[in-house]
């Protein structure tokens, strides 16, 4: 158990440099959020490869906000070939093409997420949202801004986003060495993530609630009364949000 018991450490080391660190980050983002919200704004959301788990995490579901729209770019995913989205995300000019599909404007929050932040991918869709005006929040390590960027002009995620918020995730994300020659399992950079954006999302509810208003949140459907309260939430959303 020696392995899960460093693992167990590793997490409780990141997350507590998250919360001692990036919680003023986290509340300026959540008020960023709440404007959005309260304009009639929506939250897309956008990964590659792992990172894509974020978007599933606050997408329809117990907990989450009704007005979020991920952008599920299956090219960038595993389930149609890991090696492909890996190529698929070190590429230049094929953000544009995801982004036409989706009328994000200056009333709307964008989320994107990597925890590297050094692809292109990633980046030019942080260009793209800013272009239109939108508000782009970041999540990303910041142990990679020293790092070289395979984007043309160097630049690294936290240099395009309007606030970005440093997961404390190490180099490499694995944190638990496991062979004599130094190789790591244990991968951190999830657990981080989602914990920074739905950190975001409770202090954009609780300011809409400061202000006198209720976030819209989807219910439960295994608890009475949470089909019919999240069938107004789908009615509501259904032609903003492709997905649903």
């Amino acid at each position: 158990m020696e392995f899960v018991k460093e693992y167990a450490a590793r997490l409780d080391q990141v997350q507590w440099e998250i919360w001692q660190q990036e919680s003023e980050k986290i509340e300026t983002a959540g008020g960023m959020l709440a404007n959005s919200l309260r304009a009639g704004g929506m939250l897309y959301v956008f990964g590659c490869g792992h990172s894509h788990i974020i978007e599933e995490e606050l997408f329809y579901r117990a907990g989450g906000l009704g007005a979020v729209c991920p952008i599920f770019e299956t090219s960038s995913m595993l389930h149609e070939g890991a090696a492909k989205s890996s190529r698929i995300e070190r590429m230049s000019g094929y953000a544009p093409l995801v982004m036409e599909r989706y009328p994000m404007g200056p009333e709307d929050c964008f989320l994107a997420v990597s925890s590297s932040g050094i692809n292109p991918f990633i980046i030019e869709m942080a260009q793209l949202a800013r272009e239109r005006g939108t508000r782009v929040i970041g999540i990303s390590s910041f142990q990679y801004r020293d790092r070289p960027s395979r984007h043309s002009e160097g630049l690294h995620l936290p240099d395009v986003c309007d606030l970005c918020i440093d997961n404390h995730v190490p180099l490499g994300d694995a944190s638990v060495e496991v062979c004599d020659d130094g190789t790591k399992a244990g991968p951190v950079s999830t657990v981080a993530s989602v914990a920074i954006a739905n950190a975001i999302v409770l202090s954009a509810c609780q300011q809409l609630r400061e202000q006198g208003g209720d976030p819209e949140v989807f219910r439960s459907g295994n608890c009475p009364g949470g089909d019919e309260y999240n069938a107004r939430l789908i009615e509501k959303y259904s032609g903003r949000v492709r997905s649903l």
